[in-house]
């Protein structure tokens, strides 16, 4: 059944978490902040934005590290894709409308959720909070329903 699941086989997933995961933690014991990504989209729009909910001084005192945060994340994934990527081009069938739609979806629900998947799922449930628990378990029950209806 594993090999079903992971035909790659699955320590470079298993590697990959252990490696987010350490990294949230180390950032949360030394610094007390946490690392959930929707977080850095909302401060981000402090640097562009009058309007006063982008003007919260937890988004203004927080948008600079939010940012660089976000650029170490790009540039990582770019080093990786150079170094060990494919060396194919990607591509996927889906239209580009599903892939609009989608992501419209996954920001209103992020939006409406406080905070991203992987901002529940790695942060939120990592420090034990039960609404991330509960935003998880809304998270998997929606994507197992979409797969099943678009499968």
């Amino acid at each position: 059944m594993i090999s079903t699941l992971f035909p790659l086989g699955g320590w470079h997933y298993l590697a990959g978490g252990l490696i987010i995961g350490l990294g949230v933690a180390l950032l949360y014991l030394s610094t007390g902040r946490l690392a959930g990504m929707s977080s850095v989209f909302t401060s981000t729009w402090s640097f562009v934005s009058r309007r006063p909910f982008f003007r919260q001084a937890r988004w203004l005192e927080s948008r600079v590290w939010r940012l660089q945060m976000a650029l170490g994340l790009v540039l990582g994934a770019g080093l990786w894709w150079l170094w060990l990527g494919p060396t194919e081009p990607l591509s996927t069938e889906v239209p580009a409308w599903r892939l609009l739609l989608g992501g419209l979806l996954a920001g209103y629900g992020a939006r409406l959720s406080g905070g991203c998947t992987s901002g529940h799922g790695i942060c939120g449930m990592g420090s034990l909070k039960l609404p991330s628990l509960l935003a998880v378990g809304v998270f998997m029950a929606t994507g197992f329903l979409t797969a099943q209806v678009l499968a």
